[in-house]
């Protein structure tokens, strides 16, 4: 059978804290979606602000190849602005959603079964009346009763809904659970064959992969997943484990998907480049640790057949393997070859600043992993973007003197220095930056890492700040861990800035 593949990464994931992406970030993850070869990718919530609309409707003019669709209320002016903004789309799609839990129609909705029924029927039937694709889901699902969610979706179908989205909305069902869900709801359809059913499941009981295969194997053939499974909460089912469940399970699982499997590696380091949160060395699939051995008897099987201890190849994720040694004496066709090996294929003006980060940093150190390619790069993407820029920095720390620090910013052609004390070198640092927008950001987390285990890494640093309710990332890199500190603070506070 074949799953349809619906990517809410720039919804469902990109609303979690601290995963928020400016408009330019979520166009260029939406185009490696379409590489990646997703059936649709859910773009924003187009009614929750202009900017969340305009970014969707940059994407569904950009996307070719695979649908585009905003997610809207039960209410006319939700569905109106999702519409504008998927309109343009080669294959638009809005996205209608009502509670249906007993809980949520008590004390979130204040309405009674009938009511939500009727309004159901209404939002669905005023966005078939705009788009010829609209999908409904009912919130809540798998704490629903049965029989009255049997009648909701009935009634969607009716009104013109194509999609059916059962939701594990708070991550509460089990398999079984699901299995038995999505086989009740398509027995009770009075049209089975005129409709898609999908399933939507959260991992507040790290079921959410499992689930969705549970649903697939009961009839469904929607899965909504997002890269590296962020979200609300524990985040969404994962879409690299599901698509690579089906594939690597194709015996038991019978199922397959339009995914270009050796685009997930690209995919997901993207997106933490994008957000500044890599995924953890043990997350499945992608994570640092997910094909290496330590363990000699390990180590002694993989030698022998890797079939012994891996049951993926990982060049059919797009994990490079092949090493290529590249330092100071390497040329500009040595680098391009290594990046788009990496997966990344550079336009030229993009290469030029790259590799002149990358000969500024091969006088540094010795040689040049693909983490640190992978750190230039998204350097230079995000290089340009954002109102200030850091042109000079001095900061003093010791064990008998406060932190101090003098910073100096660009902001257009303006230079503008202050002088902050603090609790230590960062915070004077950080300190001397809120001086100089004039806002006192609250930072909510920060970590320092090294890129690589060598004695010259790069350091990268991310930092999370919040301003009233918005909370962002901001990722740095450099073999200077203060300047990899302050680029990161600077790119947190340049994101806050484009509100």
């Amino acid at each position: 059978m074949r799953v349809h593949i619906y990517d809410t990464t720039l919804r469902d994931g990109e609303q979690a804290p601290g995963f928020s992406m400016n408009s330019d970030e979520k166009l260029e993850l939406a185009l490696q979606l379409q590489r990646l070869g997703v059936d649709t990718i859910e773009a924003g919530f187009a009614a929750s602000s202009p900017e969340d609309a305009a970014s969707v409707a940059a994407i569904a003019r950009a996307v070719r190849g695979c649908g585009v669709a905003s997610l809207a209320r039960a209410v006319e002016k939700d569905i109106d602005a999702a519409w504008q903004a998927v309109k343009a789309a080669e294959a638009p799609r809005i996205h209608v959603f009502l509670a249906t839990s007993p809980l949520h129609m008590e004390y979130k909705l204040k309405m009674s079964p009938s009511q939500v029924l009727d309004t159901v029927t209404r939002a669905v039937a005023y966005a078939a009346k705009l788009c010829g694709d609209v999908q409904f889901s009912a919130e809540d699902a798998t704490r629903s009763d049965r029989d009255f969610l049997s009648k909701v979706f009935a009634a969607a179908q009716a009104a013109g809904a194509r999609t059916l989205n059962i939701p594990d909305t708070v991550g509460y069902a089990t398999p079984e659970e699901m299995t038995a869900l999505v086989r009740f709801i398509g027995d009770r359809l009075p049209d089975r064959e005129g409709v898609t059913l999908a399933v939507h499941c959260h991992n507040d009981l790290g079921m959410a992969t499992a689930n969705t295969l549970a649903g697939l194997a009961a009839g469904a053939r929607q899965a909504e997943c997002t890269l590296c499974g962020i979200g609300e909460r524990a985040g969404n089912a994962a879409l690299e484990e599901i698509v690579m469940a089906l594939a690597t399970r194709r015996d038991s699982l019978n199922a397959q998907t339009n995914i270009d499997t050796r685009q997930i590696y690209r995919s997901t380091r993207l997106l933490a480049a994008s957000t500044g949160h890599v995924p953890a060395a043990n997350k499945p699939i992608v994570g640092a640790n997910a094909f290496l051995h330590e363990a000699g008897i390990h180590q002694h099987g993989v030698m022998a057949h890797r079939g012994t201890y891996e049951i993926m190849d990982p060049a059919d994720l797009g994990v490079p393997q092949q090493q290529m040694v590249l330092g100071k004496h390497s040329g500009r066709h040595a680098l391009a070859e290594r990046l788009e090996q990496l997966g990344y294929k550079l336009p030229t003006d993009t290469l030029d600043t790259v590799f002149a980060a990358f000969k500024r940093l091969a006088d540094k150190k010795k040689s040049i992993s693909d983490r640190d390619l992978e750190a230039l790069v998204s350097q230079s993407e995000h290089a340009r973007q954002g109102r200030y820029a850091l042109e000079h920095f001095v900061v003093n720390s010791g064990s008998s003197i406060d932190g101090m620090a003098v910073i100096q910013l660009r902001d257009g052609d303006q230079l503008i220095k202050r002088v902050a004390m603090g609790d230590g070198p960062i915070d004077a640092a950080f300190q001397a930056i809120n001086a100089i927008v004039g806002v006192d950001y609250t930072l909510e987390s920060y970590a320092l890492n090294a890129l690589t285990g060598d004695s010259d890494a790069q350091g990268e640093a991310v930092v999370r700040l919040r301003h009233n309710d918005r909370v962002v990332t901001g990722r740095g890199v450099s073999t200077d861990v203060m300047a990899a500190t302050l680029n990161a603070y600077l790119q947190a506070v340049n994101r806050l800035q484009q509100v």
